[in-house]
């Protein structure tokens, strides 16, 4: 039989209930739990003295079944009970109910059980026969630290929340300005090209081209040379009409002011934070693997991969277009006069990615329409 000290009853400032709206917080409903009849009444008298609805259960199954759909359940549990131990209660509570509140009962000399009580997530014990102010204060101190720990954990889920919403938003507005920005650059390439009397999209062919050899030679973060093959051409918005279009050979004097060209769309885009990658290809993608070509006459593995890339494409968009002076090569002899060049004005190792796509691919990337945009991510 569970006797309660005989220490009389007094009310701490602490247990005074906490005034919400001008009324008295409603205190929690506590679950006493032991399979012994006569201490189960004294808990719940004691505890009903000083305002606690009680509910009783006569071991941890029971207790399980009452505790369903509580949100917080506050549990004063025996250790030592038939069948399921406290233990075993305390391990399923907390399960159910991460946010629980279990303080356990246990008899003197079992220490370690209250160790391992606390260890497992109870929060606090108490020695059998507890006194009415020690039972009265530890059932406020886990209803508190209960309360407390709940309601931080939504705090974080909020917060959780509330992030995923503006990372959702911000990555949407972030997509809306891609989308927005490889429009313009889009309409912009597309001015170009018409400018130039270009038969048909030759600048979104060449990036179809391009991604189509980085892609053969497993570069993962292609966005770039993408961007400078799109762009390739920009800096002929510097170019007089009167050279660029001119239907004879160019003298001396006008070759030397096309070749500006890589420069002035350098100048352009390098300002461009985003697409200052893309401006050292625009720059570069003149040049030759031999060091023969301009602006730099750069040589070898110093012309950045996505230049050297382009380069190729270039070439075989180039020599698969119909000319006033000549008619399309097919992707078949074109395929072969890039080997052939391969070591002097292209990449070897681009060159051997490049002859490894089949004609029947080369032909579906020409055959792409226009029309079609390209996302973001691929420009």
């Amino acid at each position: 039989m569970l006797r309660l000290g005989s220490q009389p009853l007094d009310t701490p400032a602490e247990l005074v209930p906490v005034e919400t709206d001008g009324a008295a917080a409603q205190p929690p409903t506590v679950l006493v739990v032991d399979d012994d009849r006569a201490v189960r009444e004294v808990l719940s008298a004691v505890l009903e003295e000083e305002g606690y609805p009680v509910r009783q259960a006569v071991g941890a199954d029971a207790a399980l079944e009452m505790l369903r759909g509580e949100d917080l359940p506050l549990v004063l549990c025996d250790m030592k009970m038939p069948q399921h131990d406290g233990l075993w209660l305390l391990d399923n509570v907390l399960q159910r109910h991460p946010h629980a509140a279990v303080v356990m009962l246990t008899g003197f000399g079992d220490t370690e059980s209250a160790v391992e009580c606390l260890r497992r997530g109870a929060a606090d014990y108490l020695l059998k026969p507890p006194r009415v102010t020690e039972l009265v204060r530890a059932i406020e101190r886990a209803w508190s630290k209960t309360k407390l720990t709940s309601a931080r954990a939504r705090y974080h889920q909020g917060l959780a929340r509330r992030v995923r919403e503006r990372t959702a938003e911000l990555t949407a507005a972030l997509a809306g300005v891609a989308q927005a920005y490889s429009s313009t650059l889009a309409a912009l390439v597309h001015a170009l090209d018409a400018r130039e009397h270009e038969t048909s999209d030759h600048s979104q062919r060449v990036v179809r081209y391009t991604l189509a050899i980085a892609g053969r030679m497993r570069i993962a973060n292609v966005e770039d040379i993408g961007r400078g093959a799109l762009l390739h051409d920009i800096g002929k918005i510097g170019v007089p009409d009167s050279i660029l279009l001119k239907p004879g050979p160019l003298t001396h004097a006008e070759w030397a002011e096309m070749r500006r060209h890589p420069e002035v769309g350098y100048r352009i885009l390098e300002a461009i934070d985003f697409l200052r990658p893309a401006a050292e290809i625009v720059l570069a993608h003149q040049e030759r693997w031999d060091g023969g070509g301009y602006p730099r006459k750069l040589r070898g593995e110093a012309i950045p991969l996505g230049a050297r890339i382009f380069a190729i494409a270039d070439t075989l968009d180039a020599m698969t277009s119909d000319r006033p002076y000549r008619k399309a090569a097919t992707f078949a002899q074109a395929r072969q006069e890039i080997a052939r060049c391969a070591g002097t004005q292209f990449d070897p190792r681009c060159v051997e990615a490049f002859v490894r796509i089949p004609d029947e691919e080369l032909e579906a990337l020409r055959q792409q329409e226009m029309a079609a945009p390209r996302p973001a991510s691929a420009l």
